[in-house]
């Protein structure tokens, strides 16, 4: 089994890589090629894909449009899926990858082949953290897509993991780089809003399309998320899908870089979304049989979060109501704050802004917009959500092919899952507070920031 370098303890940085790559090549679609100037398979990076439904082909569509990548292998049970996938590779002009899809298992077989040096696992969330978990045990780097776990002892097993063998995972959260999320970070960095004090973001998401597809129907028989999101909302009440949120306001206030989590407590509102759109939609009516059902989720959960620096963060689940999409981006200091999100840019620094009034936030995204973007933001676009995804398919392949460790790890990963299991826990407890775990052991004190400092990735 390949394994990575130890080094002594979480805390040591990404090693010295090369800085600069030469960029060209012709379109690729909506996005142009990306040449490394790779001359044969043996110098490419090569990926397997586990799971390639539509959350895995949109990786795969960004990793196409690089010549720097061989796709040596396939997963996924859905034939279907399998079928479109090669297809897509096919007319990239590549040579047909292995295929494996006879079960819920072949992952195990595709991780046993010495021609991967890193995997994308795109699968129902259950599935992520078992995954992960055997991918680090094979040697290969990991790209896991959000939430990377379910439960704390979940998260524990993706840091045992990393740290037995050495072998880095990258949480995929793509919003982290979203490009007003971005410039709003360079903000931060360059202290526009003084010490930070305050937080908000949530995941606020009408989904009734994913949860229910076709008609009312969910779980076995139904299509894409439908066979196995919804089953979450049946069962748990909490913050299901907190990192899209949590995971920027993270990179901002350093968390596992100099500071920490430490409490949580969270409340939920009680569950009437889901069961009126199955009653009024005319596939369903208060005779249909799930009708019947009684969710769990709570149509609203707010989490509040204290970390060790002393700020408050503020994290809100609302997927199960009739909404525009928003992710209620908040980051507030002694000098200044800003509110944004698709539909709301404004902000307000103190001596700058006029007194009580709000300004418009475009021309402070086009002052402060990420170094990152500024140079990537040509082959960003078309990438999908706006462009961010190539940035976390881009620092994959990267970190992969320069065997670095990745700007968002697997202490990452497991800080921010770890949402879901503590506020269920603390929904159920009559809102008790909940201490995070420090997946650390101590290190975020000593431990410095990564994040898109690098002029690369």
């Amino acid at each position: 089994m390949k394994k990575g370098c130890k080094t002594q303890g979480p805390g040591i940085q990404r090693r010295d890589f090369i800085k600069t790559t030469a960029i060209g090549g012709l379109a690729l679609s909506a996005m142009p090629s990306l040449a490394f100037g790779q001359k044969s398979v043996n110098d490419k990076v090569q990926l397997g894909f586990i799971g390639v439904g539509g959350r895995g082909r949109s990786h795969l569509r960004n990793i196409l449009r690089r010549d720097d990548i061989h796709v040596s292998a396939i997963c996924d049970i859905d034939p279907v899926a399998i079928e479109k996938t090669l297809g897509m590779i096919s007319e990239a002009g590549y040579e047909k990858p292995a295929v494996y899809t006879e079960n819920e298992y072949s992952y195990q077989d595709l991780l046993l082949r010495e021609d991967i040096d890193g995997v994308i696992i795109a699968t129902p969330w259950l599935w992520h953290t078992p995954m992960t978990v055997a991918a680090m045990k094979a040697g290969k780097y990991a790209g896991v897509e959000v939430s990377a776990a379910t439960t704390l002892a979940e998260c524990w097993d993706l840091v045992d993991t990393y740290e037995e063998t050495r072998v880095p995972t990258m949480i995929l959260e793509n919003v982290c780089y979203r490009r007003d999320v971005m410039a709003v970070m360079n903000m931060v960095r360059q202290d526009v809003f003084g010490e930070l004090l305050h937080a908000r973001c949530g995941y606020r998401h009408n989904l009734y399309g994913a949860k229910f597809n076709p008609g009312v129907s969910f779980g076995e028989g139904a299509s894409g998320e439908a066979r196995w999101r919804t089953q979450h909302s049946l069962y748990r009440n909490a913050d299901l899908y907190p990192t899209h949120g949590v995971g920027p306001i993270a990179t901002m206030l350093n968390i596992n870089r100099g500071n920490n989590f430490l409490t949580l407590t969270s409340h939920a509102t009680k569950s009437r979304g889901l069961h009126n759109y199955i009653v009024n939609h005319p596939e369903g009516g208060p005779d249909h049989p799930n009708a019947k059902l009684k969710w769990a989720l709570g149509d609203i959960v707010t989490s509040t979060i204290n970390t060790a620096n002393g700020e408050t963060i503020i994290v809100t689940h609302d997927t199960n109501l009739p909404k525009p999409y928003s992710l209620d981006f908040q980051v507030q200091g002694v000098k200044g704050l800003t509110e944004f999100d698709g539909h709301k840019k404004r902000i307000y620094v103190e001596g700058i802004s006029e007194h009580h009034q709000w300004d418009e936030m475009d021309e402070w995204l086009v002052k402060y917009d990420h170094p990152l973007w500024n140079k990537y933001g040509e082959y960003a676009e078309g990438s999908g959500h706006g462009g961010m995804d190539f940035f976390v398919d881009h620092a994959f392949v990267e970190t992969v092919k320069r065997k670095a460790l990745p700007p968002l790890d697997v202490y990452d990963a497991a800080a921010w899952s770890a949402i879901t299991p503590l506020s269920e826990r603390s929904i159920a407890e009559g809102n008790a507070p909940q201490y995070f775990p420090d997946f650390t052991r101590g290190w975020w004190i000593k431990r410095k920031p990564v994040f898109a400092l690098s002029d690369d990735y």
